[in-house]
């Protein structure tokens, strides 16, 4: 088995011109190095032969007919041009250089393509024979080649054992399997790790993660790259507060709109310097100028943001003046007396001094916070255009978690990681929706992820994303949700199974990000990920607030970058803060996230670095920097 040989086919014109990446090439090396067949070996077969070529029927032709006749491949995997595009000419070249046709093996592709998405319905791929050589049209997509693959994984051993009249091995494959019969619950042709029903053998799983792993930035770089903004909408300011601008702002009046005194005082002429004034009467808030006329000798009493008159060229405040006559019931004053020379202009807001009609107040995006609405009433607003808010859902997974409160069954522990996590997206300005816990059954997580998805932008999972015989959420949503995972997993700890994935339901993009089960790692992933990625999505650019502070105690340095819980303090007279651990850091251990208001950023441990000792500087995360500071 282990001596088949394979020849990897790339048809696409925008990958053979360099303008498109090909993912379809690397993902077929590895399927063909890695597939578990019918007698639970692992087929690690030797690719020869692979070359991206343009979707040309000749030069298809060409290398199909070269790498039968004379490089004698014992099989040929294509990609690409199995479609109805005018350029899909793949079945077409295929078909010209076969010998024999192998419908069966088209047949089992479509089968268990049809299962994922009716579109597999559109595929034209061919399968046949040419001389000793066997040759199967695959889709371009990655998925789609893989979903293909799969199913007829266990039969081309003995395939190409039948077309090389290699009896012996063909007498043993009968001996050992009966082709002829039909077991719905025989999984052997699964690729391990990669589809549900591979779940259920266990014996055969990987031993170690398919996924590469990403270092927190790179993992970073790839949610900002797959996210996209929720759209708008238009919302009263008086439900603006911490949501993000969308469009830059305009004043819609002068601000002030009118001549405003900004002392309580008198309007005067500023010409008429100190002296006795008679008093002509009162201005206040919400009068208007015209209503009073100042004539030389004279001076209106005014309050604090009230229209001044339009010939007043001054206002002295109340503390310069000097009451000289009232009137005979002692309610009203007569007389007052200027102690100061007035100033031209003096105490006298000009005519859209602060704001001018069609200035720009806020320029999108901003977090709108108090300031910024009070701004936007001053100006006219009753409404703005806002970035929509993800909605985002927390499931917990897991056949050993109890609802708190619960009688606490033998084997069973408190499900903590929902109420921590939907505390954290509160914290953050978040309305989470709590959907429950999903059982460790394909059955249970199915129908709990299909109901999320119906209610949420972004679901947030715990557990079930390690390499446990139950961890099944990634394969589940790659097979039933047709998602893309962008990782699996993160060069960090704690947290190195966190999983981030996309895709399309009801025509809407949904986003998973897939957290580790303990409870640490969860708080901590959910920090570092969650956060960034639904504030990305609504247009909020925030960062999170880094500092560099002191440890106080040895740090043994794990090979991955580690994100220990601490305690900060600052002390008078000290350049940086002092970090407390919380103690033990395991990642099972919630306690040790009591009290921790930074998460420290200890380096990976290197060669020529394996230790901190007390008093070395790294950085910090503040996690609730209103509260740390």
């Amino acid at each position: 088995m282990a001596g088949i040989t394979f020849g990897i086919l790339i048809v696409s014109d925008s990958r053979s011109e360099g303008s498109q990446k090909d993912e379809a090439g690397p993902q077929l090396k590895r399927l063909v190095s890695d597939i578990n067949t019918d007698t639970g070996k692992i087929l690690k077969g030797k690719v020869l032969w692979d070359k991206i070529i343009p979707d040309k029927e000749e030069i298809i032709m060409e290398y199909l007919v070269e790498w039968s006749d004379i490089q004698k491949l014992d099989v040929i995997l294509t990609s690409g041009g199995t479609g109805f595009s005018d350029t899909d000419v793949t079945p077409e070249a295929t078909k010209k250089v076969i010998e024999k046709e192998a419908p069966g093996i088209v047949t089992a592709m479509l089968v268990s393509s049809l299962q994922v998405t009716p579109m597999a319905a559109l595929s034209r791929a061919m399968c046949g024979i040419r001389g000793k050589t066997l040759i199967i049209n695959l889709p371009g997509s990655p998925k789609a080649l893989k979903e293909c693959l799969v199913p007829i994984a266990c039969v081309i051993p003995h395939a190409v054992d039948l077309i090389s009249n290699k009896r012996a091995d063909v007498e043993r494959m009968h001996a050992s399997h009966d082709l002829t019969k039909t077991n719905n619950n025989d999984h052997s042709c699964d690729l391990p790790a990669t589809t549900l029903l591979h779940l259920e053998n266990i014996a055969t799983r990987l031993r170690e993660s398919p996924y590469p792993m990403l270092s927190v930035d790179k993992a970073k770089e790839l949610i900002n790259k797959n996210i996209e903004l929720q759209g708008t909408e238009i919302v009263t300011i008086w439900n603006a507060h911490n949501r993000i601008l969308a469009n830059d702002v305009f004043s819609l009046c002068d601000l002030p709109p009118f001549r405003a005194s900004i002392k309580d005082g008198y309007a005067v002429l500023a010409e008429d310097g100190k002296g006795r004034r008679r008093v002509l009467g009162a201005l206040k808030a919400g009068n208007t100028a015209a209503s009073v006329s100042l004539v030389p000798g004279a001076c209106i009493r005014v309050n604090t943001g009230a229209p001044i008159p339009d010939d007043a060229t001054a206002v002295v405040q109340v503390e310069d003046t000097k009451l000289i006559l009232k009137n005979s019931d002692n309610t009203e004053e007569k007389e007052i007396e200027i102690l100061t020379v007035p100033k031209e202009g003096q105490d006298i807001r000009p005519i859209g001094c602060d704001l001018q009609k069609g200035e720009l107040v806020l320029r999108a995006p901003i977090k709108l916070g108090a300031a910024e609405v009070g701004l936007l009433a001053a100006c006219g607003y009753k409404e703005v255009e806002v970035y929509k808010v993800p909605s985002v859902g927390v499931l917990s997974t897991g056949d050993e978690l109890e609802e708190p409160g619960n009688d606490l069954k033998p084997g069973y522990v408190y499900d903590s990681n929902t109420i921590t996590l939907i505390s954290i997206l509160r914290e953050n300005g978040y309305d989470p929706k709590n959907l429950g816990i999903a059982k460790d059954d394909k059955a249970s997580m199915v129908n709990a992820i299909k109901n999320a998805l119906g209610k949420v932008d972004v679901l947030v999972t715990s557990g079930s994303v390690s390499m446990g015989d139950r961890d099944m959420l990634k394969p589940i949503l790659e097979h039933y949700f047709n998602a893309k995972i962008h990782f699996g997993r993160v060069n960090m700890k704690p947290g190195k199974p966190t999983t981030f994935a996309t895709c399309t339901y009801n025509g809407k993009k949904k986003y998973f990000m897939c957290l580790p089960g303990n409870p640490v790692s969860a708080t901590v992933t959910s920090i570092l990920f969650v956060i960034p990625l639904l504030n990305e999505m609504h247009g909020d650019n925030s960062k999170p607030v880094i500092v560099r502070t002191k440890v106080d105690s040895t740090y043994q340095l794990d090979p991955r970058p580690e994100y220990a819980r601490a305690i900060l303090t600052w002390k008078d007279g000290t350049d940086l803060p002092l970090a407390y651990s919380t103690g033990n850091q395991i990642s099972s251990k919630l306690f040790s996230c009591k009290s921790a208001n930074a998460l420290l950023m200890l380096p990976g441990k290197t060669v020529a670095k394996t230790v901190l000792h007390p008093g070395e500087v790294v950085e910090a995360i503040l996690l609730n920097p209103r509260t740390t500071m």
